[in-house]
């Protein structure tokens, strides 16, 4: 099922999830429809937050960043990815520039510094735990789609120059003055 993706402005965005107990029913099919969700907004990421879940889970399929399904890197998780408690456990000092945007904040991308590299520990969605170090494009989605699960969106990490030139934008997408070609929960369809 495709879900309606929340905006900024929603206060859920703001929350930190809680952990998953139990492998239920329920959770697999959270997790089946955030992949839906994720796929049909085009998406590389989505977390449980933007879809109105506390649960501390995120999605992520990064293949459709490679212009050329071949450049994939050999050793890239099998796509989709499902991160359940994850922990970002190591970053990298080396840092890189990358320009972001976000399901939760349309028509909206901005440059971003975030680790190189990450390591991070979760449990699968067969709940086996797991532990994977990435690199490139896969540590950015995954810092990211992390970040939603801390309650930080992208653009609390660029400057507040930056965040003062967007405040009329971000106070539109707030008030539900936001279109985008996947549903959305705005405050005007709450």
């Amino acid at each position: 099922m495709i879900l309606p993706i929340r905006v900024y402005g929603d206060s859920l965005l703001r929350e930190k999830t809680i952990d998953v107990t139990a492998n239920t029913d329920a959770i697999q099919q959270l997790i089946a429809d955030m992949i839906d969700t994720m796929r049909s907004a085009e998406g590389v990421g989505l977390a449980a937050p933007q879809v109105g879940r506390t649960e501390r889970i995120f999605v992520a399929d990064v293949t459709p960043m490679y212009d050329d399904p071949g450049e994939v890197a050999d050793d890239l998780p099998p796509q989709p990815m499902v991160f359940i408690n994850p922990q970002i456990i190591w970053e990298s000092e080396e840092e890189c520039e990358f320009e972001e945007g976000c399901l939760s904040i349309p028509d909206i991308r901005e440059l971003v510094v975030r680790p190189e590299k990450v390591r991070l520990q979760f449990v699968d969605r067969e709940f086996n735990p797991q532990e994977i170090e990435v690199r490139d494009v896969v540590a950015r989605v995954i810092q990211h789609e992390y970040d939603h699960l801390e309650g930080i969106l992208f653009v609390d990490h660029i400057s507040s120059f930056r965040r003062r030139l967007l405040r009329r934008r971000l106070r539109d997408i707030a008030r539900g003055e936001v279109e985008a070609d996947y549903p959305l929960h705005t405050a005007t369809t709450a």
